[in-house]
């Protein structure tokens, strides 16, 4: 199984919830998209331990499971897909999460993600 993880399915797993880590466990892959790495950085940056979260980062980025996946062209157009499917529906969601989701179609991946407003994303899995 190859699972998409969000930024609060990263923190999920520090904080050890069961579901995350049984997850993350279970998966043969999992890809930590770019603007997922940005939104951690940043977070980290504003914290009391933001040295001890980069280093714990960095050794999570070392697993042979984990990949960053970048973003592309085919990226770009699922990107476009999405943001007109979720404006005429009325459902419009925030920029990165548009990555996120247009990374997971792309990818073939199951979204491991707390946020439910990935579920208006047309075709997209989500744990």
């Amino acid at each position: 199984m190859r699972l998409l993880i969000d930024s609060n399915a990263y923190s999920n797993f520090k904080r050890g919830k069961t579901a995350t880590v049984e997850a993350l466990a279970r998966a043969d892959e999992i890809l930590i998209p770019v603007p997922v790495l940005g939104e951690l950085r940043v977070g980290f940056k504003g914290g009391s331990n933001a040295a001890k979260n980069l280093l714990e980062l960095e050794e999570f980025l070392e697993s042979p499971r984990v990949v960053v996946q970048s973003l592309g062209e085919d990226t770009s157009i699922r990107y476009a897909e999405i943001y007109a499917s979720l404006k005429s529906a009325g459902t419009p969601i925030p920029t990165n999460d548009l990555w996120i989701a247009a990374l997971a179609l792309e990818t073939g991946s199951i979204l491991l993600s707390g946020d439910t407003r990935f579920d208006a994303v047309p075709g997209l899995i989500r744990q």
